[in-house]
């Protein structure tokens, strides 16, 4: 059973699922704005860029940022996906991700943009 994320319910009332694809983009939503020790189980897991909102911009952040974002995805889902490419940009309050990856059991093409602050 594959939960969806956030977690919800559907229209019969039970524990909303996602499919495959929107599964997989949904833990790499978690992994990148879950902050390290956030979780009791797992103290190491995620990359806590939500962090990066209250940071001064600039292109060796973003670069550190870029890094950091390849590897916990990497340690975390690289028994799912192959990445191809991370871009991170943060301007002002707001930080956006896109991730290209490879799904390794359909060996599909994805991208996924994610955004988070902002006003």
């Amino acid at each position: 059973m594959q939960l969806d994320y956030p977690y919800g319910f559907d229209a019969q009332g039970r524990t909303a699922q996602a499919a495959g694809d929107d599964h997989i983009r949904d833990l790499i939503e978690q992994v990148l704005f879950t902050a390290p020790g956030e979780r009791v189980n797992r103290p190491t897991f995620g990359c806590g860029l939500a962090q990066l909102l209250f940071s001064p911009t600039s292109p060796e952040l973003a670069t550190a940022t870029q890094f950091l974002v390849q590897g916990a995805l990497q340690q975390w889902l690289g028994d799912l996906i192959k990445f191809t490419g991370v871009q991170v940009e943060s301007v002002e309050s707001t930080v956006t991700v896109t991730v290209q990856y490879v799904v390794l059991a359909t060996q599909q093409r994805m991208s996924a943009e994610f955004t988070r602050g902002g006003g």
